[in-house]
């Protein structure tokens, strides 16, 4: 937990325990800054499909960061997550970057077995939902500047906090990551033959209703109204520094160059 922020991981938000192993499991695979978070919290809210956050981001001062390296409280946090954030039909969602996946290799290659072989070994019955952002330069943009400022929660941000002078190096190397972290995607779902459920972020916050409808579908789960939940809201970041990147870089300034 992080003193003071509200992550989501709190036990206050835990479903009633569920006994035995969830039905449908499935995975959220994105970027960061895609917007999954606040998709994570839609799905979430619901009641009806799990409440799919990072459940295995134990980097150091993340909201986890405290098991970061204990190899047997990760897997006993992973056991206990299966029985507290599955929602009561059944459903079990997990949030992950392709980065995690690598971080957690090297950490505890042990639970990336388990969870991958519980995950994404299912056979036809592998279900992943593929949220992507559709504005690949908005997207390095706010990569970029998370990165380099260290806000990446509207809760981090405050008055007086100078906004990190522009860079174009941050912006592309920004949009080179995330195209990697594409491609690893798409290789394991090539692999393992998954055919998951492609959403766009833009879409989602046009429409929500219709993004959570074709997830639940796709899960062949109902969503129930009388499940709704109360979550915790994720507020959108302040887009003013964001605008002015995008100006910056659209105007071919080299600012910050030797910077990043």
């Amino acid at each position: 937990m992080i003193d003071g922020l509200t992550t989501g991981h709190e036990p206050a938000f835990d479903f009633p325990r569920f006994a035995g192993l969830p039905a449908t499991p499935y995975l959220v695979a994105t970027t960061p800054r895609s917007g999954s978070s606040w998709f994570g919290h839609r799905l979430w809210e619901t009641g009806c499909l799990g409440a799919p956050i990072e459940y295995l981001n134990f980097a150091p001062g993340g909201p986890l960061g405290q098991l970061s390296e204990d190899r047997g409280a990760q897997e006993r946090h992973w056991q206990s997550v299966l029985a507290t954030r599955t929602s009561p039909n059944g459903v079990f969602g997990l949030k992950a970057f392709p980065l995690q996946f690598e971080d957690l290799g090297a950490l505890n290659s042990h639970l990336l077995d388990a969870v991958m072989r519980f995950m994404l070994a299912r056979g036809a019955d592998t279900r992943v939902i593929h949220l992507v952002r559709r504005d690949r330069k908005a997207h390095a943009i706010s990569y970029a500047r998370a990165s380099l400022s260290g806000r990446w929660r509207a809760s981090q941000e405050g008055e007086g906090q100078a906004e990190p002078p522009f860079s174009r190096r941050a912006v592309d190397n920004a949009a080179r990551l995330i195209e990697r972290q594409e491609s690893t995607w798409a290789a394991m779902f090539r692999d393992l033959r998954i055919a998951p459920l492609r959403i766009a972020y833009e879409d989602v916050r046009s429409d929500p209703a219709s993004a959570l409808a074709a997830a639940a579908d796709y899960l062949g789960v109902t969503i129930d109204p009388a499940a709704r939940v109360s979550v915790p809201e994720i507020e959108r970041q302040n887009q003013d520094g964001a605008r002015v990147w995008a100006e910056a870089y659209d105007a071919g300034d080299d600012a910050g160059e030797g910077s990043a």
